[in-house]
């Protein structure tokens, strides 16, 4: 039995997942596409600019939207299921929850592995191809917090890049020296900054004022050389949200943000996100397994539908909202990226155990 339960059921939620999926990337991408149409002539931004901008974010959408997809899914073929009975026919036959459980578990790695390999491989990639296709559509810089520019620091030294351009290139670049006592020793300012594309930048037409005690000295330079971990792979966070960097970007800039003294927790909250939220698949699936043994004078398919989709929302929700409180209140980056994914497995143990006594 465990076989053919095995079997249909992989094949309904397979099916009604890529159904909701594809539903729900529809309607994501018509609400994207209208709010592109606002940028549409801005530095010759064009509407087929516009509809390929689009279609390069859709891997980051299916990244963000297949756990709830996969509620709903499962949900709809347990509804399929319930309808005529099936699950109690089957319980009755020798049918345990845990076998249900291992049943669900199986097909659920699936799209755990799904989920990891997306967001790993393909939403990281097509998510900065997007952005510097945009950028490079409408003539744009990388857009920074500051009006100064884009600050970093890097060991002694300070970075601050006022325009950083698709491509990764410096344009009005400063680097501020500093001696170990953090009395500023130099600065240099170059027209632009290439990177060599192993692990130097050559800083172009640059003038470099040296402090030397009471007098000041300036150089004239056609280039210098620069030394750093900041590769451009580097500086690619600003143009990617760090929810959808891979992970060895984010392990990379957490580590420099440490070795400089900065705050990395966003990064960090990010990074365990990138852990946990493949899992969530499993955890949606929990919670739609006690809407199994709901026989349907207690709701239809349609009711447990929508109500796979309140609950999808309100787990979106709730991610972006302890990631928040995360960072506002020093929480441990696990706490803040676990918090969700527990919250509704316990909801899911709940339901569960109110389900048997009924």
């Amino acid at each position: 039995m465990s076989a053919v339960l095995l079997r249909y059921l992989a094949r309904e939620i397979f099916g009604a997942t890529a159904l909701v999926l594809v539903a729900f990337l529809g309607l994501f991408a018509f609400f994207d596409f209208i709010n592109e149409l606002e940028d549409i002539g801005k530095g010759g931004y064009t509407l087929y600019q516009a509809v390929v901008y689009v279609a390069l974010t859709l891997p980051a959408r299916v990244y963000e939207l297949m756990p709830v997809a996969v509620l709903i899914g499962t949900l709809y073929a347990l509804a399929t299921l319930a309808k005529n009975s099936e699950i109690t026919v089957m319980r009755a036959s020798g049918l345990s929850n845990a076998a249900l459980v291992r049943t669900l578990g199986l097909i659920g790695g699936v799209f755990v592995a799904l989920i990891f390999l997306i967001g790993e491989y393909v939403a990281p990639p097509a998510e900065a191809a997007a952005e510097e296709w945009k950028l490079t559509a409408t003539k744009a810089t990388v857009s920074q917090q500051l009006r100064s520019g884009l600050w970093v620091k890097d060991g002694r030294l300070v970075l601050n890049v006022r325009t950083l351009m698709p491509d990764r290139t410096m344009r009005n670049a400063r680097v501020y020296a500093f001696d170990e006592n953090y009395a500023l020793v130099s600065i240099s300012e170059a027209k632009q900054g290439v990177f060599d594309g192993q692990s130097e930048w050559k800083l172009l037409e640059v003038t470099r004022t040296n402090f030397l005690g009471d007098r000041t000295e300036i150089e004239r330079l056609p280039e210098i050389r620069w030394r750093s971990e900041l590769t451009p792979e580097v500086l690619g966070v600003l143009m990617v949200s760090p929810e959808h960097m891979p992970f060895g970007k984010l392990w990379t800039y957490i580590n420099h943000l440490r070795e400089n003294n900065q705050n990395a927790d966003r990064f960090e909250i990010a990074l365990w996100k990138k852990v946990v939220y493949p899992f969530a698949a499993l955890v949606m699936m929990a919670l739609a397994m006690p809407f199994g043994f709901i026989h349907d004078r207690m709701g239809g398919a349609s009711a447990r539908i929508f109500m796979g989709v309140m609950l999808g929302v309100a787990f979106h929700l709730l991610n972006g909202l302890f990631s928040n409180l995360g960072m506002i209140n020093a929480w441990p980056p696990i706490m803040a990226a676990l918090t969700p994914s527990l919250i509704f497995l316990a909801a899911a143990f709940g339901l569960m155990r109110w389900v048997e006594r009924r």
